[in-house]
């Protein structure tokens, strides 16, 4: 049995299998809601429901509070059609969405850009169309059937030719089933499987708006992959990049990214560092990268955030540029960083 599902403002319309989420059939019908995580863990999916019944597998509370639910919100990846239901989600993309692909991946290069940081480079075929937005994310499949979400670093434009690599930025986490083995035992022409494109967070091409982007630690990656799009595309609207971490050596493509900046007038690069040491010999910005983003921006009206990291970064980055700067809170895009672990939380 199968439920009509409409999504205001856009009028986009999908069906719903019962057994399927929202979100899971809005993704295989190419209507771009908004996600990141696919596991309750993020809150990137949060829609409200205006009309219609259904039903909220397990989540995490921090993805979605008592007062939203008491609201009518719902986490679309966790949600199942009982009804016909109609969802207000403001950031539906008009266009659909690329196709989900499985495919195999040749490992190219595993180059150490820090002590806890990889930069894996994999091959894909040559016969697959490729084809991604800046800022989405692929997934490695496991042989245990888990899989792990890994933002893509370089621009959709990259990727062509005969040698068609994708560039994905690894932080080790202990204990990791899957980056314990690509700190340890991967090695060039591994063969793995990957699925995607995945996500919502994309640059909004059609605006004009000044862009704050924020990073924290590997949350640089999708940022990166973007800036290298707006090269590629000539898009020269002014941003200004925030990149923190807790050391100096979390900044892990600091001399890159200063270049970058040099040759690109319209955007300024802020890196913030929140646990230096004296032995770092550090003199830029300390403290909550966030925090900085405030001190510069007390106004953030007119502007559009796009942020990436850890959790606890952008949950607290949205809900401060919002109170204490005048965000509109439907132009900030997010994705959060959720491990493994925070999953089965």
């Amino acid at each position: 049995m199968s439920h009509h599902i409409t999504v205001e403002p856009s009028k986009r319309q999908f069906e719903a299998q019962a057994d399927e989420t929202l979100l899971l059939a809005a993704i295989r019908q190419g209507i771009g809601l908004p996600y990141g995580c696919k596991d309750g863990a993020c809150g990137s999916c949060k829609c409200k429901k205006l009309s219609g019944e259904v039903s909220l597998d397990a989540y995490q509370a921090k993805a979605l509070t008592e007062d939203e639910l008491a609201q009518g919100y719902i986490l679309t990846c966790r949600a199942h059609a009982h009804s016909d239901v109609v969802l207000e989600s403001r950031q539906v993309t008009e266009e659909g969405a690329f196709p989900i692909r499985k495919m195999p991946a040749r490992v190219s290069s595993l180059e150490r850009l820090a002590p806890d940081v990889v930069r894996l480079r994999l091959q894909l075929p040559a016969t697959e169309a490729v084809q991604y937005r800046a800022g989405q994310y692929m997934d490695v499949l496991l042989r245990s059937g888990d899989r792990r979400s890994y933002s893509m670093a370089n621009a959709p434009h990259t990727v062509t030719g005969d040698t068609k690599l994708i560039e994905l930025h690894i932080r080790h986490m202990h204990g990791g089933q899957f980056t314990d083995h690509v700190f340890g035992a991967m090695k060039e022409k591994d063969i793995l499987r990957v699925e995607g494109p995945f996500g919502s967070f994309a640059l909004r091409e059609a605006s004009s708006l000044p862009m704050i982007l924020l990073a924290s630690g590997t949350g640089f990656a999708p940022i990166k992959a973007m800036l290298e799009h707006m090269d590629h595309q000539g898009i020269t609207r002014t941003a200004h990049l925030y990149w923190g971490g807790r050391r100096p050596q979390d900044v892990y493509l600091n001399e890159w990214i200063e270049a970058f900046a040099q040759s690109h007038p319209w955007l300024t690069y802020i890196p913030v560092v929140s646990d230096a040491t004296a032995q770092d010999h550090w003199t830029g910005r300390t403290g909550f990268v966030h925090r900085a983003v405030l001190q510069d921006h007390p106004d953030l009206s007119g502007h559009e955030v796009y942020a990436c990291g850890a959790p606890i970064v952008i949950d607290s980055a949205k809900k401060d540029f919002v109170a204490l700067a005048g965000l509109d809170p439907d132009l900030f895009f997010a994705d959060a960083f959720t491990s493994a672990a925070d999953a089965a939380t």
